[in-house]
């Protein structure tokens, strides 16, 4: 059996928090480079060059790219034969969120309580998913998420007789209803199936895929492919000023539901969909 120190956990994720606020995942700089190339409003690309330029100074000089550095989401994939050793492994995790938020000068924007209000002044706890997995690996994925798109997050239960166009449906009513206030152009995370908190956290994960892998389920594919066409037929466009990039991706993720249910999830990003990914 394989051993980690925990220790190991936490200057990772450290890292990890940092690296994610400064910087686009090569997935996400592809995918911004491809909008600016496609977008056909004046106004739109002039939108997209200033984010572009904002992304450059990030870069340069170790500038969060946006203010809101977020509420830390950690997804943890453990291999089932990996023992993890020097300490508790959630307050490990926590400890790497309150020192990369420390040490990168990120905004503390976590209140210990939802109706007592009071900052926790290290931007923790972080909202932690744990998977346990064949092998004896860990695979880390932080995924600093801001609530000017987490807000625009839906979910909805449908009826199975709702059916496909049913999930089509909510897509494109929470991306209308969500309009300049996600801060697009966005990344549409979807989940499909499970339960009421299934689908929630399906739609978070699916926002950590990369943009250019499609799903591997013919009919999803197809899904991600006509929604995004239809996302962007809207004209919402880059900063909600009009024009044709209002998603540059939408990535669909499913899980085996009841006989009487059809859940479905909308989680909502802005142009950055921050995240990093380690494997230890």
């Amino acid at each position: 059996m394989r051993e980690i120190n925990v220790s190991d956990i936490t200057s990772n994720i450290k890292e990890m928090c940092i690296e994610a606020a400064h910087f686009l995942s090569g997935d996400m700089s592809r995918a911004f480079n491809a909008a600016v190339e496609n977008e056909s409003s004046e106004l739109g690309k002039k939108v997209l060059s200033q984010l572009k330029d904002n992304l450059k100074i990030a870069g340069e000089e170790m500038i969060p790219i946006c203010q809101d550095t977020g509420m830390a989401v950690v997804f943890m994939e453990i291999g089932q034969d990996l023992h993890f050793t020097g300490g508790n492994l959630e307050e490990a995790i926590n400890e790497g969120v309150r020192q990369g938020y420390k040490e990168g000068y990120l905004r503390k924007s976590v209140v210990s309580d939802p109706i007592e209000r009071i900052n926790t002044k290290d931007n923790t706890p972080a909202v932690i998913h744990y998977n346990i997995v064949l092998g004896e690996k860990v695979k880390i994925t932080v995924a600093p998420k801001g609530f000017g798109s987490e807000n625009m997050s839906r979910i909805f239960m449908l009826k199975p007789a709702d059916g496909i166009e049913g999930v089509k449906n909510a897509v494109l009513t929470a991306v209308r209803d969500a309009g300049p206030n996600a801060c697009p152009p966005m990344v549409v995370g979807v989940g499909i199936g499970g339960t009421f908190e299934k689908c929630a956290i399906l739609a978070k994960k699916a926002l950590t895929r990369p943009v250019d892998m499609p799903s591997d389920i013919p009919y999803v594919k197809e899904l991600e492919c006509e929604l995004l066409d239809r996302i962007n037929s809207m004209g919402i466009g880059p900063g909600g000023l009009g024009g044709k990039i209002t998603a540059m991706a939408i990535n669909i993720e499913t899980y085996a539901t009841h006989i009487a249910g059809l859940p479905v999830a909308v989680n909502i990003c802005c142009h950055v969909n921050r995240h990093a990914v380690r494997e230890l």
